[in-house]
């Protein structure tokens, strides 16, 4: 079985053979391609949402749209992780494009809620071999100590994701489809694919592909289960029911037939091996928390601007940039921190106390609420987020052997996404529950769950009698603060794990030349 790193490493494979910096920078176009098409689906989307779960079918489906995708991100990660080391990266990272594409194709062609939330769990397919192909590749082609100075690069990237992509969206949604918000992938994925082929020579190691099926299953099962208790559970079913009682029986089961047969089969598709080292034990609990808190954000915040706030699609995406500033300008400033010193664990920690603060404030939000204010809240939460993104990584890379880094990023990426799948299926619940309760408070029972199931987007909301829209626009407030209030009693896991993590020196170039081994093959 793959062992993981302690605190005292072994001689372990080099990083093939120190590449220049015009070589690593020409791999680098490739990745930032492929990270830009993944990076504006999400802000894209999360500000066409509203308009698409009211058009398709309600409120009460607004989790569902992002968790399918989430839960296909999260269950697909390892596999793609595996794939890529047994395989060859390049290879494995195009093929993920494609089935994004595919998945982004069928989602815009999509006619009613089953059939989005289906073709956006294909897209999440794809999308879980983007994130992970990307880290890996990052972390084979350059040392933990060295990255600092490429990461300016790869975040490059974050600024016209996150700054175009919400701007995209709206103006996609208010001027033309939400449809688009789908189909403009499709021209980026294209290219991200011909630069990719032409450009990109990696180091791959030839080995007999055996992959863990049965692992992968159980892994699906036990994910799916959870996902599926805590959005059904309280809403859907009443949580002694027995179908939330079986599913959490059968999530339990799944997840110790899952440890199981990873202790015995020969290629894991996580090896448990890997959780030995307490600095990537506690790097990946951090990574879990930040989807949980990033999901949660960009999910349950437009819905506040655009239907508390009456911003529209467009607006809504320039509210956004508070929040991305603040994970942008902490990210960059970290990395560089990181590059010069060495040292990381403090950031952590920052982070950690700063992404809590940033989710009890936004739960703090009303109807009366100012934009100025919520702004402000937006880049506490994004300043957090920014200081763990990147460091978690890092981190995490820092503490296994080369060979295992393409299973460690697929595990933190993994973690990270069901992070945001439980996340947003659980502060989906909380929303959807408040948004109900509230509504039957001021309306009665009956107006209530019609005004809560009903087919609403933002601009019909403007067409309701003032009353209505009023007792709408609070509950939405009530069911938002809600989410994020419990979302910053979670996050408080996060000061813990950061506080565990301990400072450990950065692989450099010279570690990995002094631990050389014979060149792979490059394809």
């Amino acid at each position: 079985m793959t062992q993981a790193v302690g605190r005292h490493r072994m001689p372990e494979p080099a990083f093939a053979q120190p590449r220049t910096p015009r070589e690593i920078y020409t791999v680098m176009a490739g990745l930032m391609l492929a990270m830009l098409l993944a990076m504006l689906d999400n802000m894209i989307v999360g500000t066409a949402m509203p308009t698409i779960v009211g058009e398709l079918g309600g409120l009460a489906h607004l989790s569902w749209v992002v968790t399918a995708y989430a839960l296909a991100t999260a269950v697909a990660t390892p596999i793609w992780a595996k794939l890529g080391d047994l395989w060859g990266r390049k290879g494995v990272f195009m093929a993920s494009i494609v089935v994004f594409l595919i998945g982004s194709a069928t989602s815009g062609l999509a006619q009613n809620m089953g059939e989005l939330i289906g073709f956006r769990a294909l897209q999440g397919i794809g999308a879980g071999g983007l994130m992970v192909g990307a880290m890996a590749i990052i972390g084979d082609l350059v040392p933990p100590r060295d990255r600092g100075r490429y990461q300016g690069l790869m975040a490059a990237v974050m600024p016209i994701a996150f700054v175009g992509g919400p701007l995209l969206g709206g103006f996609l949604t208010d001027n033309f489809s939400w449809r688009w918000a789908f189909y403009i992938n499709i021209p980026l994925g294209v290219l991200a694919l011909v630069v990719i082929w032409f450009t990109m020579k990696l180091p791959v190691r030839r080995r007999e592909a055996r992959i863990d099926w049965r692992g992968a299953g159980l892994l699906a099962v036990a994910i799916s289960s959870l996902t599926l208790l805590t959005s059904w559970g309280g809403t859907e079913y009443a949580w002694g029911s027995w179908q939330i009682v079986g599913l959490g029986v059968l999530a339990v089961v799944a997840a110790v037939l899952f440890v199981l047969a990873e202790r015995t089969v020969a290629e894991p598709i996580l090896p448990l091996g890997l959780f030995s080292s307490r600095n990537f034990t506690a790097a990946v609990v951090l990574t879990f928390l930040a989807g949980f808190a990033m999901f949660g954000a960009v999910t349950f915040l437009p819905q506040y601007q655009q239907i508390v706030q009456g911003a529209s699609a467009t607006d809504s995406g320039l509210l956004l940039l508070p929040l991305m500033a603040g994970m942008l300008v902490t990210s960059l400033a970290g990395g560089q921190f990181v590059t010069r010193t060495g040292h990381y664990r403090w950031l952590l920690i920052i982070g950690s106390f700063v992404m809590a603060g940033g989710l009890f404030l936004l739960s703090t939000m009303g109807v009366g609420t100012s934009t100025l204010t919520s702004s402000l809240f937006m880049v506490v939460l994004g300043v957090g987020m920014g200081f763990l993104m990147q460091t978690t990584m890092l981190v995490v890379q820092n503490s296994v052997e080369m060979k295992d880094m393409g299973a460690a990023s697929g595990a933190a990426t993994l973690f990270r996404t069901i992070g945001g799948s439980l996340g947003v299926s659980l502060l989906g619940t909380l929303y959807a529950t408040r948004l109900e309760s509230s509504l039957a408070d001021q309306l009665g029972a009956a107006a209530g769950g019609q005004v809560a199931g009903g087919q609403l987007t933002p601009a019909m909301l403007a067409q309701l009698p003032a009353p209505i829209r009023e007792a709408f626009q609070a509950a939405v407030a009530s069911g938002v603060g809600s989410a994020f209030l419990w979302a910053s009693v979670v996050a408080l896991v996060a000061i813990v794990a950061a506080v565990v993590i301990r400072q450990v020196a950065l692989r450099s170039a010279a570690d990995s030349v002094a631990a050389h081994a014979p060149e792979p093959v490059a394809v």
